[in-house]
């Protein structure tokens, strides 16, 4: 099947091809002001808040992630679930409250884990896959994190038709617990929103949504501020920004565009920066985070 190209899109088209997903509750009214009522999206606050991600902090799933996360100035931090043979290790309770704690300690929110073993057992061929993504969903719902972030890369990503049906089917088998556990797994790939949305529909569920990278998506040649106007808040679960391995402001995404779509979607979850620290990581996280505070207080400021 030929891959979506978000830059195909015209705002006529945006309209015909939104899914119910796209119209539920809040999302209909800010997504359809997003391309009809650009007078009403301009005037659209930020409502996202800005975490990081703990493998770039350089601490991957490990508890000293959150005090750094905290010290740097982020409002919370994505945390790494582990890979492992029999289990996860963030299956084991102790260490579960042992990352609770410490967020408690710091004030500090895990707002996302990422199932990264994925890497390894690959959703889309794996039966492995299946169990981790199952462990996840448990692990999330004790801890009492809201997503899990579900890779499709390198070896494990999704290229065919066929694979992204094995996805979604898998996906539709897990979902009801994970709908029961208020958990949403978020696909986070190399493919065009068109190819995730057509997963997240076969699945049937509203736990299983887009975790969209602008990253990964400019690099695979989609338009992201198209693609983000027309996935509208409602399908997307999390952000990932990054324009590795630039600092942001300085590679080839237009950030403040970035951020005018997510405000005028209405996305008010979260947006992990995932960038490189070619100096430090304190130093240029620090960096990254000014750079888009600064885009969100010029935005807010409007």
């Amino acid at each position: 099947m030929a891959p979506f190209r978000a830059n195909d899109i015209s705002d006529q088209q945006v309209m015909q091809l939104g899914t119910r997903r796209a119209f539920i509750g809040a999302g209909a009214f800010t997504a359809l002001a997003a391309v009809s009522l650009p007078g009403v999206a301009s005037t659209t606050k930020v409502r996202f808040k800005v975490g990081v991600t703990d493998w770039n902090l350089k601490l991957e799933g490990k508890i000293e992630s959150i005090s750094l996360a905290k010290q740097l100035g982020f409002d919370g931090v994505q945390i790494s679930i582990g890979k492992g043979k029999d289990k996860l290790p963030l299956s084991d309770p102790a260490l579960q409250k042992a990352f609770l704690q410490e967020s408690n300690r710091v004030d500090l929110k895990i707002e996302s884990l990422c199932l990264e073993i994925l890497h390894q057992n690959c959703l889309k061929s794996d039966p492995l896959g299946q169990r981790w993504v199952a462990d996840s969903i448990s692990i999330a719902k004790a801890m009492g994190v809201r997503v899990v972030l579900l890779p499709f890369f390198g070896r494990c990503a999704l290229e065919t038709a066929a694979e992204m049906d094995r996805v979604g089917d898998v996906l539709k088998e897990l979902a009801p617990a994970a709908e029961k556990a208020g958990v949403i797994l978020g696909l986070e790939d190399t493919i065009s929103a068109r190819d995730n949305v057509r997963i997240v529909d076969r699945t049937q569920s509203s736990a299983v949504l887009t975790y969209y990278d602008v990253g990964n998506s400019t690099n695979n040649g989609f338009d992201v501020v198209k693609e983000i106007r027309w996935l509208g808040s409602a399908r997307i679960c999390e952000v990932h920004l990054k324009d590795n391995p630039h600092y942001l402001g300085e590679g080839k995404i237009d950030f403040q565009a970035v951020i005018d779509a997510l405000a005028d979607v209405g996305f008010d979850g979260w947006a992990q920066l995932e960038t490189d620290s070619p100096a430090s990581v304190e130093a240029d996280m620090r960096r990254n985070l000014k750079f888009i505070r600064g885009l969100i207080a010029a935005r807010n400021a409007a």
